[in-house]
């Protein structure tokens, strides 16, 4: 089963140095077109959309390739990809707006919503579920991703699975961790915690196509997801409806719907500028030392060439997407694609700089 996140690749220098020279000597529109197909082409990527924003505004949104391979569909800015691990990001921002009206606090002990729950989690926080500090890992090798569980079901697995560490000691990447954060927002709220989303952050920012995933509804723009199988391009595999509803990415959205997301970003539209501080804050361990995952609440935090950068990237279920953000240059790239192992993550980070480089 892949992963919702696909880890960071770092760039060479000598891209660093191509994509300079990109974007002196051509139109950087076209530069960029030119260099996503190419690399769509070298990964095998049927379908990808791509967004460049400045300052909340729109700089560039295109489709390439194909949305449905079978349907000969092209992809396009309106076309609709499963979110993997990027929706992470509006889980946290619901935790955070919860946080806010004093309904859940960040040094709250997990039993204080869990009552049925090990005594452990009585040393696990809010906080440390955000920041991927809590001990909770990622979901178990026979996991069977085909059975349709319940909540109380999935709730009752992620309490059997032992802590792997003291919370607040370490840092390990945990897709529980999120589901945990999407069933105490359920807990809190009385409401699915997609529900929350949609009500609180899509509706409010005109988000008109971001949902929660669902196989068995109508999806106008919905793109295929695809595999490759000893090079050959096969579909998507299954999983029960549940799997495709928890709080660690499961998601339908657009670029032109992130294009709105990444603008009210910039304001206090959804969160305070200090909550959206903590969030881009790499958070710290219990001995006073950042978390070696750079990760805040969300969002990883990283500096690129001098670069603050606040990304994340997601794979499931065929696709593959990744967000970056810029934030000191006011800078967004996202990559949106339907090939599961793809790397969309190199994609962004080329193109910004290519941005960066014609400043």
């Amino acid at each position: 089963m892949t992963l919702r996140r696909l880890f960071y690749l770092p760039i060479s220098w000598f891209l660093f140095a191509s994509a300079i020279a990109s974007a002196q000597s051509l139109d950087t529109p076209s530069a960029v077109a030119d260099y996503v197909k190419a690399e769509m082409q070298r990964q095998h990527i049927p379908g990808l959309s791509l967004l460049v924003a400045k300052g909340g505004k729109i700089v560039l949104a295109e489709g390439f390739g194909l949305a449905n391979v079978e349907l000969q569909v092209p992809a396009k800015p309106e076309t609709i990809f499963q979110s993997g691990s990027v929706g992470k990001q509006f889980t946290a921002t619901a935790v955070m707006m919860l946080v806010e009206e004093g309904k859940i606090g960040l040094e709250d002990p997990l039993n204080k919503y869990f009552k049925d729950a090990p005594k452990a989690w009585n040393n696990v926080t809010v906080r440390e579920l955000l920041s991927h500090t809590a001990g909770l890992g990622d979901y178990p090798k026979n996991f069977d991703f085909r059975k349709d569980w319940s909540e109380d079901e999935l709730l009752k697995l992620v309490e059997s699975v032992p802590l792997s560490y003291e919370p607040g000691t370490k840092w390990a990447y945990s897709n529980l961790g999120y589901l945990t954060l999407g069933i105490l927002i359920h807990r809190v709220t009385g409401k699915f915690y997609g529900d929350v989303l949609q009500e609180r952050i899509f509706h409010l920012l005109e988000m008109n196509s971001t949902r929660i995933i669902s196989e068995s509804d109508i999806v106008p723009n919905r793109s295929a997801g695809y595999r490759l199988v000893k090079s050959e391009l096969k579909n998507q595999e299954w999983v029960s409806p549940v799997m495709n509803t928890t709080a660690d990415g499961s998601l339908y959205f657009s670029v032109l719907d992130l294009a709105k997301w990444d603008a009210a970003l910039y304001t206090d539209k959804l969160l305070k500028k200090s909550s959206l501080d903590q969030m881009w804050t790499v958070a710290k361990l219990k001995d006073g030392q950042p978390n070696k995952g750079h990760y805040g609440f969300g969002w990883f935090i990283d500096a690129r060439h001098g670069h603050r950068c606040i990304h994340h990237d997601g794979a499931w279920q065929g696709f593959q997407t990744a967000i970056d953000r810029y934030v000191d240059d006011q800078l967004t790239v996202v990559a949106l694609s339907n090939l599961s192992g793809a790397e969309p993550g190199k994609i962004t980070q080329h193109v910004a700089e290519m941005y960066l480089a014609a400043k």
